[in-house]
């Protein structure tokens, strides 16, 4: 089997607090090693290192006062953290100031060897209430003897290109970093559902605990089945992901019966997609 072992750690930062939230972050990361010897990757919710704070407070210019280079001080702490633990990392998110002045919501995965593996601008901000700068960019990373993963983040997955996009890449599971303070999370958990059992992916929902948001994490797999779900407060959902259960559900389909991808790969170019301005191109991975 390809089994990927993961840790969604359900917390909350320091509100505006940016030392105190990665000591935070970095006690959990720890206390999953000690516990979860087992356990090879670590997610925890988006904005977690930026120390964002619940919704309604006061955070005006909050987002350019926190915002940091990549790579720089922070992601050199972060590497030194997964080399010391040997856990592959997916801090949340952090805002990242480019080149340009511009800031965006970035997604990071740190390798146990502790290299920056894969950086991910968040491609569909909530607007018009998060200011960050939209990506433009899709991103999978290679866990190498296990498969490949693809970044997203909260809102992301609210659009069906992002899963779908990710999915197409090759990737297997998907980590969703997420911050959700408001009660429309409900209709999150069933995007994640529908992300899931649409693509045949695994999605891994980390959301933020009370108060910073309304926590309700969730594992599901790639027949769209909820295997493991949070309460409300701090927890850790830890599961290990079979990651040929991918494999055989897109070779045999969910429940034996519904092959979305092998559909796709015989009769997708056919169809013409005025809204992309072309057609469905075969998956890289596709075996059709």
């Amino acid at each position: 089997m390809r089994t990927l072992a993961i840790a969604a750690v359900q917390t909350t930062p320091v509100p505006h607090d940016l030392q105190a939230s990665f000591e935070r972050f970095a006690r959990r990361v720890r206390a999953v090693r000690e516990t979860f010897p087992h356990v090879q990757l670590v997610v925890v919710p988006e904005l977690m290192l930026s120390a964002e704070a619940p919704l309604l407070a006061d955070h005006a210019g909050w987002m350019d006062r926190a915002a940091v280079t990549i790579p720089g001080p922070l992601t050199d702490r972060l590497c030194a953290l997964a080399r010391e633990t040997g856990l592959w990392l997916v801090p949340g998110s952090v805002y990242e100031k480019a080149d340009d002045g511009r800031v965006y919501n970035t997604a990071l995965a740190i390798s146990p060897s502790g290299e920056i593996a894969a950086r991910y601008r968040k491609v569909f901000p909530w607007q018009p209430y998060e200011q960050a700068e939209p990506g433009d960019e899709f991103v999978v990373l290679d866990l190498p003897g296990i498969g490949r993963a693809g970044l997203a983040i909260c809102y992301d997955g609210s659009f069906p290109e992002t899963a779908r996009q990710l999915a197409w890449l090759g990737a297997e599971v998907i980590i969703q970093p997420t911050l959700t303070t408001t009660r429309d999370r409900e209709m999150e958990l069933v995007c994640a559902r529908a992300n899931a059992w649409t693509n045949q992916v695994y999605v891994v929902n980390v959301n933020a605990a009370d108060p910073a948001g309304v926590g309700s994490s969730a594992i599901v797999d790639p027949e769209g089945i909820v295997r493991q779900q949070a309460g409300g407060g701090e927890e850790v959902l830890v599961d290990v992901l079979d990651l040929d259960t991918v494999t055989r559900v897109r070779t045999y389909g969910s429940a034996g019966l519904n092959r979305p991808w092998a559909q796709l790969a015989r009769y997708g170019d056919r169809v013409t997609l005025p809204m992309y301005g072309g057609t469905f191109r075969q998956a890289p991975w596709s075996g059709e």
